[in-house]
């Protein structure tokens, strides 16, 4: 359930990053945008691997 979600949610934000960037061509918002797309692609990524604690222990640590 969390990778079809996870997949249906970075097309949208995709969708919608990609149109902002459309017509709104500035580098800084270009640099902006990638970086989080990328951390957005990283924490997706981990989640699918290791589940939503990352291998934590129950007490949180």
């Amino acid at each position: 359930m969390t990778l079809v979600t996870g997949i249906i949610g970075i097309a949208m934000l995709a969708t919608f990053l990609g149109i902002m960037l459309w017509w709104v061509k500035a580098l800084p918002l270009i640099i902006i945008i990638v970086f989080v797309f990328v951390l957005m692609l990283y924490d997706f990524v981990q989640t699918v691997r290791f589940g939503d604690d990352y291998g934590m222990r129950g007490d949180g640590r």
